[in-house]
């Protein structure tokens, strides 16, 4: 039976035109080759999956190759380009950095970098995951790197290249790669599929580019392992059960319930995340994808080429939009980003989620901030045109029962005049001071009202401020005002 190859190994790029994402660095590399002006020292870095190693073995294999196409690629039939490509060059010298760090392991270099090329026209050594050299050996190395023989190169690889000593950054040609895009992911997926005679929908080619993080390797090994798993077409719900994640349906069913005020939802969902052995950060980080997606179409439309999803997610991501405020989502997602490490380190993972959800439905019904702020600024309109002895007024408030006794007393006459009723006539009604019109009692109990409604304005603008105060977490807060008391 013929052995297996993975479909990284088996589809890895033998010529440039077949290197994904990395455009600059690969005409960078044919024009050094085309003008002689090849350094001595380089330094491939950036994320796994990205190309580096890669590129340094087909930048070797270009360098030795004894008949290289018009546009400078390695013909792949010589000599030379089948010994490097079946790994057996002895002219190209490939070191693993994490088992060979230490000092020793370079001391073997320096002794054997004098020796000639064997058959190529240089002598090379690829050393991946350089970083992981011990400071001792980087400095054994430093001599070398500097001065080496001629037709000696250095190509070196790692995926952190703030740990490599920047005594050996400054003798090296840096080339940082990007991470390649989820649309070339799925570009690359598709070509492999083609060959191999598999119908996949581009919906699952996308969920598989997400899961990657921009690494081809990444998303070529999740795509070997779905096709181990299920025979016949690839679609989502096959990766959804292979790979352990949830569906996009999920939640744009958390969008609509939502707006339907359907609380229990929030239970349903995290039932089913549990029952189905789903990992909760991983939902999360859909979760705040999703919310991302959402915004993003709100403020560049679906068609935006930030949004990396199929046409029939963008028409429903533009349905989904229209259910949230772009305060809200920007709001979800801060709280989302925080709530991760609250779930990894809950020792109650599931209430914790729960409670994720709940804030997610919740934020349909909360009052918008501008809401809020508008509310504000009338009532500090409304107590700004209060006239200032009636804005005082709260700090000597006046009760009822002393106004009843701000009143006037009325006279009475002596008691002996009211004991000889023969000779003493009634006064008249108007002329008795008891009963004359007084304007104290109606102009206090005025100042009165003008008090209660000036207290109520009050009562009323602390009462918003604190509600906003608590909808903002705490981020809003009153200004001290000493003649507010």
């Amino acid at each position: 039976m013929k052995e297996y190859q993975v479909i990284a190994r088996k589809y890895r790029p033998q010529r440039f035109s077949d290197v994904v994402g990395q455009d600059a660095i690969v005409t960078t590399l044919r024009n050094m080759i085309r003008s002689g002006k090849i350094a001595h020292a380089f330094l491939f870095c950036g994320s796994r999956g990205t190309g580096k190693t890669t590129l340094a073995r087909l930048f070797a294999k270009a360098l030795n190759c004894s008949n290289p196409t018009e546009e400078l690629e390695p013909c792949n039939e010589c000599a030379s380009c089948r010994e490097i490509t079946g790994g057996h060059s002895m002219d190209i010298l490939e070191i693993d950095g994490a088992s060979n760090r230490g000092i020793e392991d370079i001391r073997k270099i320096n002794e054997t970098v004098g020796y000639s090329a064997a058959s190529g026209q240089y002598k090379i050594y690829i050393i991946d995951e350089v970083h992981m050299l011990t400071k001792e050996a980087f400095n054994a190395l430093l001599k070398t790197l500097e001065e080496p023989p001629p037709k000696v190169k250095f190509f070196f690889a790692t995926t952190e290249p703030h740990k490599v000593l920047p005594t050996i950054l400054s003798r090296c040609q840096r080339f940082n790669l990007n991470r390649i895009s989820n649309d070339a992911i799925v570009t690359t997926l598709q070509k492999i599929s083609g060959d191999l005679k598999v119908t996949v929908n581009e919906e699952a080619l996308r969920l598989i580019a997400s899961m990657a993080d921009g690494g081809l390797r990444d998303a070529e090994s999740l795509f070997d392992q779905v096709l181990a798993f299920h025979d016949g077409d690839v679609t989502v719900e096959a990766i959804s059960a292979v790979l352990g994640v949830m569906p996009r349906d999920i939640y744009f069913d958390l969008d609509r319930a939502g707006k339907e005020e359907n609380f229990a939802a929030a239970f349903d969902i995290v039932e089913t995340v549990f029952s189905e052995g789903k990992d909760l950060l991983h939902f999360v980080e859909g979760l705040i994808e999703h919310f991302r997606n959402i915004l993003v179409t709100k403020l560049s439309g679906k068609d935006s080429t930030l949004l990396s999803l199929s046409e029939r997610d963008r028409e429903r991501y533009e349905e989904s939009a229209k259910l949230y405020r772009r305060d809200q989502c920007m709001q979800l997602l801060n709280d989302l980003v925080k709530a991760q490490e609250q779930i990894r380190f809950s020792p109650c993972s599931r209430i914790a989620l729960e409670a994720v959800l709940l804030n997610v439905l919740r934020s349909h019904h909360r009052l918008p901030v501008d809401h809020l702020v508008k509310e504000l600024i009338e009532l500090e309109k409304k107590l700004a045109d209060t006239p200032e002895s009636v804005a005082e007024a709260p700090q000597t408030k006046v009760p009822a029962s002393k106004v009843e006794a701000k009143r006037e007393p009325v006279p009475r006459a002596p008691a002996a005049a009211v004991a000889a009723p023969p000779k003493v006539e009634p006064r008249p009604a108007a002329k008795s001071p008891a009963k004359a019109p007084s304007a104290a009692p109606a102009k206090a109990a005025e100042d009165v009202a003008n008090v209660e409604d000036v207290i109520k304005q009050q009562r009323r603008f602390d009462t918003v401020l604190q509600f906003a105060s608590v909808e903002l977490g705490g981020t809003l807060e009153k200004k001290s005002n000493p003649s507010r008391a």
